[in-house]
């Protein structure tokens, strides 16, 4: 059983009966003598995506869940179900896009390097790389000469995501994008 003090982002916890994922954790120390430190901890929970925010101090006690890392790739979406195998013994799991409303726009078809997160060989969440690469699908024509100025344009990508890059960038090229800022990174 954790303490609040030790939750990492990405943890998940049992909370009420329900499964949550710690989102962001903000410690704050009070200045009166004798105070205990708080902790503001933002949960998802998993699967679902509703928020939930709590507060506790350093030595309050959560429920710890058993739950399994394993590497996963994209197979297919049928409907609303979106269909991963894992890559070690080739078993599918399957989540709804409501659990994944806000990592959608980075999955692409054949995606590896996703990390499915089990709990009783139960597919709750997944946790995306730190970057993608995307190809441009869509932007206004490529400015000669702008690389001196940092002028940003929209681009489209082909899952429907829309990214800020710069003036230079041209339909076609393929870019690298923070997956948890949702920002353009690089050229690929």
């Amino acid at each position: 059983m954790p303490s609040a003090n030790e939750l990492k982002k990405g943890q998940i916890v049992e909370i009420n009966g329900h499964y949550y994922m710690v989102k962001n954790v903000e410690s704050k120390s009070p200045s009166s003598r004798g105070a205990q430190t708080l902790y503001k901890v933002r949960f998802n929970q998993v699967p679902g995506g509703r928020k939930y925010d709590d507060t506790f101090t350093g030595n309050d006690m959560l429920t710890d869940v058993n739950m399994m890392r394993k590497p996963v790739s994209f197979l297919y979406k049928e409907g609303d179900l979106y269909t991963f195998m894992d890559q070690e013994d080739y078993s599918q799991y399957t989540l709804e896009a409501s659990a994944l409303e806000d990592q959608l726009p980075y999955i692409q078809d054949g995606m590896e390097g996703i990390t499915a997160l089990l709990v009783d060989d139960s597919l709750l969440a997944l946790e995306l790389p730190q970057s993608v690469i995307m190809e441009v699908v869509e932007t206004s024509p490529a400015i000669k000469g702008s690389t001196a100025a940092a002028r940003t344009k929209p681009a489209r990508m082909a899952t429907g995501l829309e990214v800020q890059v710069p003036e230079y960038l041209e339909q076609g090229e393929k870019i690298k994008i923070n997956t948890e800022t949702g920002k353009f990174m690089s050229r690929a």
